[in-house]
């Protein structure tokens, strides 16, 4: 998590400030519960939550506590005293460290889903808007990486909006998964402290009461919420590497857009590099690799062990900054992106016809010619094609009217009519409406 791949408000959620001011609310709301179960006196509840909320945690007193107490709760919990003074007693009763651990990260991940849910909604807005704009300009689709059959730009751009739907989708799934609060007190019992605290603090922190959590919330959860980050992740890098693609000199059909004054190369002055897509491909995988440890996190011995927290308290701001600057900047490369259609209608011309081939094999086949005559047939007219060296316009057709087989079947103006690119754009608006005007 370091500055230049960082923004304010997500990494705000993860300062030890707002850490420590949540560690106070949550044993604030416990002993006002406390309080309200007679089990604590009123009035001390009631100075403890008006001189906490007051206050402002001294972030390098707690770490001074801790550099001899070794122990982080301990240390805020002495601060918190030096604040609050004789009624700091009932604070933390029958609670214990991962209550308030837990609790408290459950509080940040879920406020950090709700940034990154609206870092989706930006980008899905991004593209929406340009899919729509380019909804009929035709491209050619490449498998392989070769030329196969046309397509749209705009279809290009609809696949990623489905896609980060889909994901916003998970993602709220995955909010669901880790917005549980515990305090349930040593092993999970209950033994010291009355479930109604757990359920006071969950109702006023905006989560739902962990079931079961054995001193911990189970990491499972966790482990869910990670591996949806890497999900988002991968789709931004499956977009980013299209654009890397789509932005090579010889394709050169979109381009990042370049800004005046922006240098390309401190050894090169013509170039323009792809630069922001690279960065996203790095970036997420970063938010990748952050998985795994969130998945062997699951496995904790017995009760409660803390070989999770280490790589928490790094996977946690990490993941999640990265993952919200890299949504940021794929929502403004997409706003931004530069769009050449006429580049995409030469490189659509490159083959001379060839991405009709199927039309003509189908025609054939329908002409009374066994699919392996047929597939014989327009492979063998294809090849002379892709296999030439000159100017390929009109070649496949004429190549096809000049084969003996092909031409028995089929007269000169069917053929011509199998050349009609528009033929592939007939059912763009069925895709169009399945994605932006569908629920599905």
């Amino acid at each position: 998590m370091i500055p230049r791949y960082s923004r304010k408000e997500m990494t705000n959620i993860w300062s030890p400030e707002t850490r420590f001011r949540i560690w106070f609310e949550i044993e604030a709301h416990a002993t006002m519960a406390l309080a309200e179960l007679g089990v604590v006196p009123g009035e001390a509840a009631k100075i403890i939550w008006e001189k906490g909320s007051a206050a402002t945690f001294d972030v390098d007193r707690i770490d001074e506590i801790e550099r001899t107490t070794k122990h982080d709760v301990i240390a805020f919990l002495t601060h918190l005293a030096e604040i609050v003074g004789p009624e700091a007693r009932f604070v933390h009763q029958g609670m214990t460290s991962s209550d308030v651990l837990d609790t408290c990260l459950s509080v940040q991940l879920t406020r950090a889903a709700d940034l990154l849910l609206a870092d989706i909604d930006k980008l899905l807005a991004a593209l929406m808007k340009r899919a729509k704009e380019h909804k009929y300009t035709i491209t050619i689709g490449r498998s392989h990486g070769i030329h196969a059959e046309p397509t749209t730009f705009g279809i290009k751009l609809a696949e990623a909006y489905a896609e980060f739907r889909r994901n916003r989708e998970r993602l709220v799934n995955a909010r669901h998964e880790v917005a549980v609060c515990a305090i349930s007190g040593a092993v999970g019992t209950f033994a010291n402290i009355d479930p109604r605290v757990e359920a006071h603090v969950a109702e006023k922190l905006g989560l739902r009461v962990e079931p079961v959590s054995t001193q911990v919330i189970p990491r499972d959860r966790h482990a869910m919420y990670f591996a949806t980050l890497g999900v988002v992740a991968s789709s931004i890098e499956r977009l980013a590497t299209e654009i890397r693609h789509l932005q090579r000199t010889e394709v050169l059909e979109a381009e990042e857009y370049f800004s005046p004054g922006q240098k390309g190369s401190s050894a090169m002055p013509h170039k323009r590099n792809p630069v922001l897509s690279e960065n996203l491909t790095g970036l997420a995988r970063l938010v990748r690799g952050m998985v795994t440890p969130a998945l062997e996190n699951v496995a904790l011995w017995h009760e409660r062990d803390i070989s999770h927290s280490s790589v928490e308290r790094m996977i946690g701001p990490d993941a999640t900054v990265t993952l919200d600057f890299a949504l940021a900047r794929l929502t403004g490369l997409i706003e931004n992106l530069l769009v050449y259609p006429e580049n995409m209608k030469r490189n659509l011309d490159l083959l001379g016809g060839l991405h009709n081939s199927q039309r003509v094999l189908l025609a054939l086949t329908q002409a009374g010619l066994s699919r392996e005559d047929a597939y014989a047939a327009v492979q063998r007219n294809a090849m002379r094609v892709w296999e030439s060296r000159g100017d390929r316009a009109g070649q496949f057709a004429a190549n096809l009217k000049a084969d003996p087989e092909v031409s028995a079947k089929l007269s000169a103006s069917e053929i011509d009519a199998m050349f009609d690119d528009f033929h592939h754009l007939k059912h763009v608006d069925t895709i169009f409406e399945r994605v932006f005007e569908s629920n599905a």
